[in-house]
């Protein structure tokens, strides 16, 4: 499991607008100035971003990006998925599975394994959300360690 700087740079760009919800709307720029990332690259996650319905954008020289949800309502899960396709790519899958050889397939033990670390992983995501990464880092340490627990990870 891996995730891409697209994911980084998205998660990133997501936190700072639920962190300056009052403004109306964000630009490209301004996102991309805030970490000192590539414009055209912050266009493209963001493109993918607003056809997942995580952002709406405005044309216009008011214009620019905004949350679609409360950040309440928008899981970590949902941008990854957003922006990667799902959270860990199970092969054994028959629809992932297609291009890989494995003779192993019938009789795997793995299998299990990666299934049970896709629930997990989508479980956990799944309960984390935007409103609770854009608190400070030592609360959202804290929030992770609760839901860590509660889910008894």
């Amino acid at each position: 499991m891996r995730y891409t700087t697209k994911t980084e740079y998205g998660l990133i760009c997501m936190i700072y607008m639920a962190q300056h919800k009052e403004a109306t709307h964000m630009s490209i720029r301004e996102l991309a100035a805030k970490e000192k990332y590539p414009v055209a690259y912050i266009e493209k996650i963001l493109q993918q971003l607003r056809q997942a319905k995580l952002v709406t954008s405005q044309q216009g020289n008011q214009g620019g990006y905004v949350l679609a949800r409360r950040p309440s309502e928008i899981s970590l899960r949902n941008i990854i998925d957003a922006l990667e396709g799902n959270t860990f790519d199970v092969f054994c899958e028959p629809q992932v599975r297609e291009d890989i050889v494995c003779n192993h397939i019938c009789m795997c033990g793995a299998k299990p394994i990666w299934r049970r670390t896709k629930e997990l992983l989508d479980q956990f995501y799944d309960s984390i959300t935007l409103e609770m990464l854009a608190k400070p880092q030592a609360e959202v340490q804290n929030l992770l360690a609760a839901v860590a627990a509660a889910a008894k990870l």
